[in-house]
């Protein structure tokens, strides 16, 4: 397997453990705002990375990226928000911060090694 293929499937996975994890949120006004904000940024930091893979030039990869990496820091402080509130099962929320820390970690880097044009 290379690199890319790698990140990718981690990605997937990340955002469908996230699902999971959202499914055992509150049924209250914060729970549904909280779980949706936190699908929805998961998810786009797969679906855009999936995006950069198709670009055709570097800046365009990095832009992609940069979006990557914007997602996966919001999902990041949602965690640490639910976190505070003590929403869902703290193991499983504590897994999903750490890998939140290093998607953006490895996204971080993949952009800054691609500097070229």
């Amino acid at each position: 397997m290379n690199e890319t293929y790698d990140f990718e499937e981690r990605l997937i996975q990340f955002a469908g453990e996230t699902i999971l994890f959202i499914k055992t949120l509150p049924n209250t006004d914060t729970g549904r705002y909280y779980a949706s904000q936190t699908m929805r940024s998961s998810g786009s930091s797969a679906l855009n990375y999936g995006e950069a893979k198709g670009t055709t030039t570097n800046k365009d990869f990095r832009h992609k990226m940069t979006i990557v990496l914007k997602e996966l820091k919001e999902t990041h402080v949602s965690l640490r928000i639910m976190e505070y509130v003590k929403f869902g099962n703290a193991d499983k929320r504590n897994s999903l911060i750490r890998e939140t820390k290093e998607l953006a970690a490895i996204s971080a880097k993949m952009i800054l090694n691609n500097k070229s044009s």
